[in-house]
């Protein structure tokens, strides 16, 4: 039996699939920032803590945020599972290579997965920059981090100087560094 029924047109799912892109896009990396609070952190010490490395540094290491003072500091709080934050590992990693030698630490801290997760994350991605598992969340908790991604840039005295949630692109990254250094 024939019907004389339109054939689905493909621009049409196409043009409609990228509308719900751009728009888990807009969700997932902007609507945090819009809709989050001021940081109780900025201008303010960093919280000290020691974490077990995962990634870039010697088995059995531990990084202590402490022991970085005299550097400008960039913590960026991620999961493996998280979208933007897959988005913001590439962008990170480029400002790691390029400000190494000014004297930039960027540390990644996983949060909420496994340490094998994240190891494994960052050496598919050769990520250059350490990856400290926060194993219990109580950092991400001291920090006051309600989203992922969330950056948190600290000055070489160790006060926090911003809070990013939600995906941060390289322009305001160097920007937020620059303003460190």
């Amino acid at each position: 039996m024939a019907t004389d029924a339109p054939s689905p047109d493909r621009s049409a799912y196409a043009a409609l699939l990228a509308i719900c892109a751009g728009a888990a896009l807009f969700g997932f990396a902007v609507l945090p920032r819009l809709f989050s609070a001021r940081s109780a952190l900025l201008g303010k010490p960093a919280p000290d803590f020691t974490l077990p490395v995962v990634h870039n540094g010697e088995p059995g290491a531990r990084l202590h945020l402490a022991d970085l003072r005299g550097h400008p500091v960039v913590l960026d709080f991620w999961a493996t599972w998280c979208g933007p934050c897959q988005l913001e590992a590439p962008v990170l990693d480029r400002l790691a290579r390029r400000t190494r030698d000014a004297g930039v630490v960027v540390v990644g801290v996983n949060t909420s997965d496994r340490p094998g997760l994240a190891q494994r994350f960052a050496a598919q991605r050769g990520l250059s920059y350490s990856i400290v598992a926060d194993l219990d969340d109580a950092v991400q908790a001291h920090y006051g981090v309600a989203s992922l991604p969330t950056l948190v840039v600290i000055d070489s005295k160790g006060i926090v100087s911003a809070v990013r949630s939600g995906f941060t692109s390289e322009s305001e990254l160097d920007e937020l560094v620059a303003a460190v250094q």
